[in-house]
């Protein structure tokens, strides 16, 4: 790692130990369901058509737009008398359906720096075959809301143009300006990303002291139990790799052991079976001490031995069963595509496949790729990295400013859960943020399930209780921010 990043780092780790003092005593106090939640509230069911709305806009890139929706959430804000100069829908030149939204709700304090609310309203394509319900219909079942970006991330979105609203409605006047960004882009940022467009041509959309993002929201156990709350500052790297084979192929009638589709699955093979080495940074070694106690029994004494030195290797072997918390222990690469074959009648002349890493910070992107090349353990195969290379900066540092807040809000809507800094394991726009100077952190206070909800997978659904207790966990703590 280079020296910023440890230093920021080794600054976060502490703040997770001075965070999470008596994690023990708080992992018996958070069997409390914390809020009382009203879905009657009008609020709620206003709030709840928003969000209904938002989800049921396509905004895939293959056949949705983001414009759509940017301009039903700016029709909501005018009506509710934003000026209509502070809420404007930005559609890129050439690109009609990626338009975003910038509003803001103005301050009081020119000199006091805003604050910035984002959220991206695309989504993943969602097949309607695969699912067990309409992907495009908000449909509410068994305490739960499905839909294609119930979740990720129109979750937030909803609750971030509602909470303007509701600021405007009761007539609050902030201190700070209160900046909005619905962007368009984050799951294709390959093709187009509305975070990296409107820092090149409307930098005063996202300009702000801070920004609050997706990226950690809270963690329950099987059983429903509220474990932590987590507060996110930095992000591993996101990189594709192309994974190709050639071959003059032929007729099927007279196969070869030397078949591109062969060469490919046979290294696919060694891929699934490979692991990358630990690698715990200051700050997800913090994470895990700091969660031992919350998680308590053979598992909380498994993420102690792993922080060690020379850890146990059937303790990481445990602990990585859990999908989450394996990507927090490493870099991963995952085959997520394939295509291969021209005729099926002929023997393949081509086959490729898309790799997806996610890659510890400081750890080269050629050094990733090399490891590839080895564990394919195939001339045969080519190995190239896919579009620009994501940009690396230091984790944000976690200031009172940003904490205390966090922290004072979640002990009154949910007694004895710690609040833990943690590293996401994906990639998300705030890594366009962070390397342009304007820290960003993911912070939802939506507990998710541990199977991770289906997001981007099939029936992708939320919580009701816990879209109910964000939306208001949020309120609480940008209202605090907005005076400070």
């Amino acid at each position: 790692m280079k020296k910023t990043t440890l230093a920021a780092a080794l600054a976060l780790g502490t703040a997770i130990s001075l965070t999470l003092g008596g994690t023990a005593r708080a992992a018996e106090g958070a069997k409390t369901e914390g809020v009382k939640v009203d879905l009657t509230r009008p609020d709620w069911v206003a709030f709840r058509n928003l969000y209904q709305q938002l989800v049921q806009t396509n905004t895939t890139l293959s056949v949705g737009s983001c414009t759509a929706a940017a301009q039903n959430i700016a029709a909501k804000l005018t009506a509710i008398g934003l000026k209509k100069t502070d809420v404007r829908v930005l559609v890129p030149e050439g690109r009609p359906k990626d338009g975003a939204l910038a509003a803001v709700l103005p301050g009081t304090d020119k000199s006091a720096k805003p604050i910035l609310l984002l959220a991206h309203i695309d989504v993943v394509e969602a097949k309607r075959e695969d699912w067990q319900r309409d992907p495009f219909t908000l449909v509410e079942e068994n305490g739960y809301f499905y839909g294609r970006g119930s979740s990720d991330d129109k979750a937030m979105a909803a609750v971030f143009a509602d909470l303007l609203i509701r600021l405007r409605q009761e007539g609050f006047r902030p201190k700070r300006d209160l900046k909005l960004a619905l962007t368009c882009g984050e799951e294709t940022s390959d093709t187009f990303d509305g975070v990296q467009y409107l820092l090149a041509h409307d930098r005063d959309a996202v300009e702000a002291e801070f920004a609050l993002n997706e990226g950690a929201g809270g963690r329950l156990d099987k059983d429903g139990k509220y474990l932590a709350l987590e507060i996110q500052a930095g992000e591993k790297v996101y990189q594709d790799f192309t994974l190709e084979t050639t071959n003059p192929g032929g007729h099927s009638s007279r196969p070869s052991k030397d078949n591109a589709i062969y060469h490919l699955a046979a290294g696919l093979n060694r891929l699934a079976a490979f692991d990358f080495p630990l690698a715990l940074n200051p700050v997800t070694k913090a994470y895990f001490t700091a969660m031992a106690p919350v998680i308590g029994g053979a598992i909380g004494a498994d993420m102690l031995a792993i922080t060690k030195d020379n850890p146990d290797p059937a303790a990481i072997a445990r602990i990585s069963q859990d999908p989450g918390w394996n990507s927090t222990l490493r870099t991963t690469c995952v085959a997520t595509m394939a295509n291969a074959g021209h005729a099926p009648n002929a023997l393949p002349q081509h086959a490729q496949a898309n790799v997806n890493c996610r890659i510890l910070p400081g750890q080269p992107l050629e050094e990733v790729r090399q490891t590839l090349v080895k564990v394919l353990g195939d001339p045969a195969i080519t190995v190239t990295a896919v579009g620009a290379p994501s940009p690396v900066s230091p984790p944000p540092a976690l200031t009172p400013l940003v904490l205390n807040p966090v922290k004072e809000v979640a002990a009154q809507m949910w007694p004895g859960v710690p609040v833990v800094p943690t590293q996401s394991t994906g990639a998300t726009d705030g890594r366009f943020l962070n390397a342009a100077g304007i820290a960003t952190y993911g912070l939802s206070g939506m507990f998710r399930d541990p199977d991770g909800s289906g997001v981007h997978g099939l029936n992708e659904r939320i919580r009701v209780r816990s879209l109910f207790e964000g939306r208001e966990f949020l309120y609480s703590v940008v209202k605090t921010y907005l005076n400070k």
